[in-house]
Parts: C-alpha cells; structure tokens; sequence
C-alpha cells in the first residue's frame, strides 16, 4: 500500500477512516465529501442543488476525523482534494470531473439512474 498517510493519523485510524467512507458512500444516492470553505465543493452542491438532486454531504472540516477520511478517501479513490463525489455508490471523482459529466450530458442520467432526483420534479 501506499503511504499517503498523515503523520498525525496511524494506521489503525486510517483503516476506520477508509471503512466509514466506504460505507458512508453508498448510504445516500449521491454522497458529497466537502469542506465548508471550499469554492469548488460550493460549486458541485449548487450544480446538484439546480438539478433537483437529493444528496448527503461530509463535511471534513467540521468532522472529528475529517482528516483521516481525507486520507482515506486518497488511498482508496486516488484524489486527495475535496470535493470527491460519489453517486450510487460509484466514485465520479471531483469537480472538474463532475462539471465534465454534467457539460456531456453524463451526469443527469447518473442521478436518475441512482434515483437522487425525484421522478415529479422536472
């Protein structure tokens, strides 16, 4: 493995960390890890927000051990910045990515298909 590890989280913490991410990722339709500051997480919420989609949103700084599932999700999904969206349960990846899905025409159909938008909403 390797060590993208912070020296204040062990690795037990991070093994706890990675396991509540895992989960936590799959316990909404479309799961949003963020910081509260960040612009660019502002801009993926808005997007959902505009889209009519439900989501469930982590916000890492305001977490206990926010920097340990910062981690984490590094090890496990190879981004390390926030955001790092998942939608039914798949990792899309951040906001470049999510605004790319978005322009294509990708990402409507992903938050259908993952049932986040709400089918008397359109």
């Amino acid at each position: 493995m390797g060590s993208i590890l912070s020296s204040s989280s062990s690795k037990e913490e991070i093994q706890l960390a990675l396991d509540k991410a895992k989960e936590t990722s799959t316990s909404a339709p479309v799961v949003v890890f963020s910081k509260t500051y960040c612009g660019y997480c502002k801009r993926v919420k808005q997007l959902l927000t505009q889209l009519g989609s439900s989501f469930k949103v982590i916000e890492l700084n305001e977490e206990s051990d926010g920097s340990a599932i910062q981690s984490a999700l590094a090890q496990w999904t190879g981004l390390s910045t926030v955001p790092n969206v998942f939608i039914g349960g798949k990792h899309i990846g951040g906001c470049d990515s999510t605004l790319e899905k978005y322009q294509k025409g990708e990402l409507l159909p992903l938050l259908n298909d993952a049932g986040a938008i709400a089918k008397n909403s359109a």
